[in-house]
Formats: C-alpha cells, sequence, structure tokens
C-alpha cells in the first residue's frame, strides 16, 4: 500500500519550504504520494511535481480553497487537478488572493499602532523563501510578530491578535461554498472537505451542516486530520458511508509554521484509486 498524504503547503502560500524541500521531506518522512495544496494558487505545482519525479514520488495536483458557509470560513480540498490559466474559476481564484493580501495590509496598519510590526516586515518573511509568494496572509503576519517577539509563535498570534474576535481583525473576501465546489468540479477536480469538524477555536461544522455541503456537490471529507477528534472522525465517516463519499487523510504540513509533520494521517489506497479513476488524475 502507498504511504499518501494528500493535504501540504509551501511557501508558496503560508508552509516554510519550496515545493522542492518540501518534496525532499516527504521523501524522508517515507511517503510515496503527496499532494501540494497551497491555499486558493497552484503556482507551486510544476516545481513540485518536477521535484517528485526526480525524487521518484507520485504527486498529486490540488489546492485548498478558502470558502464560507453560512457566513463561516471553511476550506475545501480540489484533488486531482487545478484549474486551466484565464478561466473563470482561476479568475475567481485570482480576486481571493487579491482580497487576502489588502485584507493582511489592513491588519498590519491596525497592528502598527500598538505594536513592532510593518508591512516591509511582513513582505521581508514572505518573500525571503525562496519562492514567490501567491499571497500574503495571517501566517506571514504571525511570523513577523514572532520574529518581533511580540509572540511565541504562530499558535498564540492566531489565539489572539489573528483571531476572528481581536480588535485587530479584518475579514476577506472568500467564495461561497457551492459556488467554490462548482469551479473545482468545472476544473476537473474533486472537491473534499477539510477538517470540517475541526475543535480548534470553534469552527467546526455541524453534521447537518456537512450534509448540506454534500447536497451542494462536495466529493468526500477529509477524516483524518489532527483537528479531528474520534467523534469528529467517526461522525463524517458515518456521512461518507451513507452518501458514498471519499475519505481522505492528510498531515495538513506546513514546515516549520505548524507542528504538523508529513505523514501523520494519510489516505487509503482505495480512496486514491477513487481519485484518479474520477479525475484522470497522472502521477
Amino acid at each position: 500500500m502507498r504511504a499518501t498524504d494528500l493535504h501540504t503547503h509551501s511557501a508558496v502560500s503560508d508552509g516554510t519550504e519550496t515545493p522542492t524541500a518540501l518534496i525532499e521531506q516527504a521523501r524522508l518522512a517515507g511517503l510515496d504520494i503527496v499532494a501540494l495544496t497551497d491555499h486558493d494558487t497552484d503556482r507551486g505545482i510544476a516545481e513540485a511535481r518536477e521535484a517528485a519525479s526526480s525524487a521518484g514520488l507520485g504527486l498529486l495536483p490540488g489546492m485548498e480553497v478558502s470558502a464560507k458557509h453560512h457566513g463561516r470560513s471553511i476550506h475545501i480540498l480540489a484533488l486531482g487537478n487545478t484549474p486551466a490559466p484565464g478561466s473563470d474559476f482561476a479568475l475567481k481564484l485570482n480576486e481571493v488572493r487579491d482580497s487576502r493580501e489588502k485584507r493582511a495590509q489592513h491588519i498590519v496598519e491596525r497592528l502598527g499602532e500598538d505594536f513592532p510590526i510593518t508591512w516591509e516586515a511582513v513582505l521581508e518573511i514572505a518573500s525571503g523563501r525562496g519562492v514567490s509568494v501567491a499571497s500574503v496572509g495571517r501566517p506571514h503576519i504571525a511570523d513577523a510578530l514572532t520574529r518581533a517577539g511580540v509572540v511565541t509563535g504562530r499558535a498564540e498570534a492566531f489565539e489572539t491578535m489573528l483571531a476572528p474576535h481581536s480588535p485587530y481583525y479584518v475579514p476577506y473576501r472568500a467564495l461561497e461554498a457551492a459556488e467554490a465546489i462548482a469551479g473545482i468540479h468545472a476544473s476537473g477536480a474533486l472537491a473534499v472537505g477539510a477538517h470540517l469538524m475541526t475543535v480548534k477555536r470553534g469552527k467546526g461544522l455541524s453534521s447537518d451542516a456537512c450534509q448540506e455541503l454534500v447536497e451542494s456537490g462536495l466529493d468526500g471529507f477529509e477524516v483524518f486530520h489532527r483537528e479531528h477528534g474520534e467523534a469528529e472522525r467517526a461522525a463524517l465517516v458515518e456521512i461518507a458511508h451513507e452518501r458514498g463519499l471519499i475519505v481522505t487523510g492528510g498531515s495538513d504540513y506546513h514546515g516549520s509554521g505548524k507542528p504538523n509533520r508529513l505523514g501523520e494521517n494519510t489516505t487509503s489506497e482505495e480512496s486514491l484509486e477513487r481519485i484518479l479513476e474520477a479525475t484522470s488524475a497522472r502521477l
């Protein structure tokens, strides 16, 4: 059975390693197949594919799409393909990334009134990892706050001044879930809800909300994720079995940006084969 991790991030979004370095870490972790799922962008796929070929690993193209459901922020993994350049969905994702970066600038402006942080310092963090960043976001701000000694790391930053309840927080445009799912399907990919029942920061969806996403066309659930406890995994597996959905697992690896380790959660061979058959993806 191939060891398959279908949720990873590079420095193209909010990870800390280049796509090439991520693939090398995947090889060292004993993985056979990895999906690069940067936030709202596929900019790192070409580099990752070349590195995976050299390392003897399979690469599944993908991304993690920002969305909202009844006003709540969620993420949806697009697995097996990415949008064609210039397509309607690609243009919508451009707008999402632009909105995220403008939001980041506004957050830094607010933070700068109380803490030693500037937009230039954030850009230095984002651009200093050997790859072109698709858009600057809260993780880069967290890293700048850490470097300035304001917080101890990303976790503290996200629990305090970058949290939605913080006076420094600024929202950004995310696609409605049904719109995101339709765009993913138009790209030839499958839509898999990422850590939808997360137990962190009160962001998890209910079973009913997950069922609503299935009605909107969701193809599967990322069940095996460190932010799901046994109860959440059992609830998602029950819905998946009832609705004939795909079940996946992934590390949500961000390099040094999070404690998540490559391969800590993986996807079964059966689910991988279903994704490959449905998308005609080539590893």
